[in-house]
Formats: C-alpha cells, structure tokens, sequence
C-alpha cells in the first residue's frame, strides 16, 4: 500500500455552490464528471496521486461529525484562510502549527461539512 487513501469524496446538497466554494478557496478547478442520477466533479490530482471529488446524490449527507479529509492548503495555508469566509465558509479552528508537520486548519464548507487544510508553511 502507497498512500493510506487513494480517493475521496465529499458529499453535498448544491453541485453549483460547492463547486464554487472549493474552486476558490483552493484556487483550484474541480472537473465536472456526470454519472446517471447524481453530479460529480473531481478535484485536479496528479496521475497516480490520491484525488477526489464532490458529489450530490441520494444517501449523500453532508456532516462535520465524521471523518475529517485534510485538503492541500498550498505553500502557506494562511493564503487559501483567507478565502474560506468570502467563499460562504466558516473557519473553526484557524491556522495552528503542528510541529514538524507544518500547519492545519478546520472548516466548514457551504454544504456543512467539516474539512481542514494543511500546508507546510
């Protein structure tokens, strides 16, 4: 086994609004992946790198009670911070350092979830 986790997926109510959310906090696009009865859309990775996605679908709930994904936060995590509130986020644990692992923030999405953000700087 490489990574620990190999994909992801968050789940949520409005495609549109969290599509928008994430691509600008992250300063990212999020590819859009359409199945039947549900939209998708996949967060840029690297080939062979952990990746993931959004999606809205019957039995998907959003929660910030369950698993937290930590998302790359880029070279200083103080840069996409700045973009969570703007975007209809809501940070609840700001930018704290973690020893050698660098710096992690939590947050909540526009959907309700829980997320937080790591950066090495």
């Amino acid at each position: 086994m490489t990574n620990a986790i190999n994909w992801f997926e968050i789940p949520v109510t409005n495609f549109e609004r969290a599509k928008k959310f994430y691509s600008s906090v992250l300063d990212t696009e999020i590819t859009d992946a359409p199945m039947p009865n549900m939209k998708y859309g996949v967060f840029k990775y690297a080939v062979n790198g952990v990746g993931g996605g959004i999606i809205e679908a019957e039995g998907c709930k959003p929660s910030k009670d369950g698993v937290t994904i930590y998302l790359p936060g880029g070279d200083d995590l103080s840069e996409p911070l700045a973009r969570v509130e703007a975007a209809g986020g809501t940070i609840i644990i700001p930018k704290t350092g973690i020893g050698e692992n660098g710096f992690m923030a939590q947050l909540i999405d526009t959907e309700g979830n829980r997320v937080a953000l790591h950066s090495m700087n």
